[in-house]
């Protein structure tokens, strides 16, 4: 089952909407900001029990 997380983008604070399937596993990408248009360095982990732990870095930083 997909879910939805959200988080503030590291360069402008506005939030981040992120959608994520568990059977995806864990993920590392570059997604850029629906405002501000820079690129955050997204860390996704999903625990056992398919609860995500998200990492949003600039771009520069990762």
């Amino acid at each position: 089952m997909a879910g939805w997380v959200q988080r503030q983008c590291p360069y402008c604070g506005e939030p981040v909407e992120l959608a994520f399937a568990p059977e995806d596993g864990d993920q590392d990408y570059i997604e850029d900001c629906a405002v501000c248009c820079r690129p955050i360095a997204v860390r996704l982990r999903l625990d056992q029990d398919g609860e995500a732990r998200v990492e949003l870095r600039r771009d520069d930083e990762a």
